[in-house]
């Protein structure tokens, strides 16, 4: 099962934000109370040095005294040495509970084992004491002053737990902002840094299977942009590579073949010129004589023997070109250049070109393909197989004269078909028309010129690429195809 980076990425992040908000609650839910009473019991001794120190009572050490019992939520006594209370900070009603008991920890022995000594001396001692009929816990400091008299200082540590609950609450309430805003921050982040590397993957996807048109964009002058220009410079040197390898496969599967048919192609190919020369040059003789010996005199007799070897020179001539080119592919002595191509592009070039051709014919040709069909192949080649087919299918029309050209995709295969309608060949001859100067219909051959080579060649080109061609007949007409490997 495929995992995705950018949610691993957000998980373990948002997995570290959560530990460290839990881990910081939960320490500062066991040690803040701790911290809190640390602190109070610190200012606690600070009031002792205060009152030390302002043995004497004075105007300014009084308000100096009364301003830190006020910051600091203290309530204070001081006593003579009889346990007299002679100054206090505090309500009637707590300065009288603080005298009883500081005479209860002074005079009182067993009054002093309530209490939970945090910290002693020999001048003072803190302690945490509980007072069960109001039910609170205290936090205070008392002692013996230099002057013989006693001082009790108290804060409630209600109040401590108070603000150590709150401040857990206000906490939370925090670590859950951050925890979501982080988050949303993180899913923000993870998103920029793993959209390069999922074009790379999908770059990387596409290149396996051999289309190399896919560039990445991103930019970026960090290590995944320099990863993707190095995914660009290695597309393009792939690309040239297999578009090198594929040539020299070919020439190389051509050179194999070369060897063994190369005599037999040079006997079979005399034989077929012999036959093939010999009607037009016994025309051109037969006609030649006839002007030489004056058959007839007038001029229209004379234009007409000369317009006849005029047609049989030029017929010659287009076959023995023909069978030049023909011979050449046989051999393997035409070299092959494979490149990709736009074969939609190609067909509408011959098309372009054999527009004057088409409308003497007055066939309606079809072709529309949705975008662009890139092949492998020599253009050059495919160029003369499509004009092959085309200028076979014009030469076959029937009365609806219609001309069909398609290019399917299937299983990494573009099957390229012309159609035309017209009388089907007959199923005897249909394996056989791409023999050399083979006709199923000699006489309506010879109609339009036909030497049986064209289809020959088109065999010839397709065996060079080592690709497939065929014919297949209809009610209609009839389709003849090519197949070349796609991008």
């Amino acid at each position: 099962m495929k995992k995705s980076i950018r949610k691993r990425l957000a998980v373990t992040f948002m997995g570290l934000i959560a530990l460290s908000v839990v881990l910081t609650g939960i320490l500062s839910y066991a040690f803040l109370p701790r911290y809190y009473l640390s602190k109070k019991a610190e200012t606690l001794e600070h009031s002792w040095d205060l009152i030390d120190t302002d043995q004497d009572a004075t105007i300014d050490s009084s308000i100096r005294l009364m301003q830190f019992c006020i910051n600091n939520n203290l309530n204070m006594v001081g006593t003579d040495s009889n346990l007299k209370t002679i100054w206090s900070y505090a309500t009637d009603q707590e300065k009288d509970k603080m005298q009883v008991d500081l005479f209860g920890y002074v005079v009182i022995d067993d009054y002093k084992n309530v209490a939970d000594v945090i910290k002693k001396t020999d001048k003072y001692q803190v302690q945490r004491f509980h007072d069960a009929n109001v039910n609170l816990d205290y936090l205070e400091l008392w002692g013996k002053m230099g002057n013989d008299g006693y001082y009790l200082v108290r804060t409630p540590l209600q109040s401590i737990q108070d603000a150590s609950k709150l401040s857990n609450q206000f906490y939370f309430f925090i670590g859950s902002l951050i925890f979501l805003a982080g988050g949303a921050a993180i899913w923000y982040l993870t998103k920029r840094i793993v959209k390069p590397i999922q074009e790379l993957t999908a770059i990387s996807q596409r290149m396996a299977d051999l289309d190399f048109d896919a560039k990445y964009e991103s930019g970026g002058e960090d290590e995944i942009g320099e990863l993707g220009n190095n995914f660009n410079k290695m597309s393009k040197t792939l690309e040239q590579t297999i578009t090198e390898l594929k040539t020299a496969n070919v020439e190389l599967q051509n050179d194999i073949d070369k060897k063994t048919e190369i005599d037999e192609m040079r006997k079979e190919f005399l034989s077929n010129v012999t036959h093939e020369l010999k009607t037009p040059i016994a025309l051109i003789q037969g006609y030649a004589e006839g002007l030489k010996d004056c058959v007839n005199d007038d001029e229209e007799s004379r234009d007409f023997y000369c317009d006849v070897i005029i047609d049989e020179s030029q017929k010659m001539n287009q076959m023995v070109k023909k069978m030049l080119t023909l011979n050449q592919l046989e051999s393997g002595n035409d070299q092959v250049n494979m490149e990709r191509f736009d074969l939609a592009e190609l067909i509408r070039g011959v098309l372009q070109s054999s527009h004057i051709l088409i409308e003497q014919k007055e066939a309606k040709v079809i072709f529309s393909p949705d975008d662009s069909v890139n092949v492998w192949g020599d253009e050059f080649k495919i160029e003369e197989v499509f004009t092959n087919y085309l200028t076979n299918a014009l030469n076959h029309l029937n009365d609806e004269k219609t001309i069909e050209i398609t290019c399917k995709k299937t299983d990494g295969v573009i099957r390229t078909t012309v159609f035309n309608t017209g009388s089907p060949i007959p199923d005897e001859d249909l394996d056989k028309i791409w023999i050399k100067f083979y006709k199923v219909d000699k006489a309506r051959t010879r109609e339009y010129g036909g030497s049986g080579i064209g289809l020959s060649i088109v065999k010839a080109i397709m065996d060079s690429l080592h690709q497939e061609c065929g014919a297949v007949n209809y009610e209609n007409g009839v389709a003849f195809w090519f197949t070349l490997e796609s991008d």
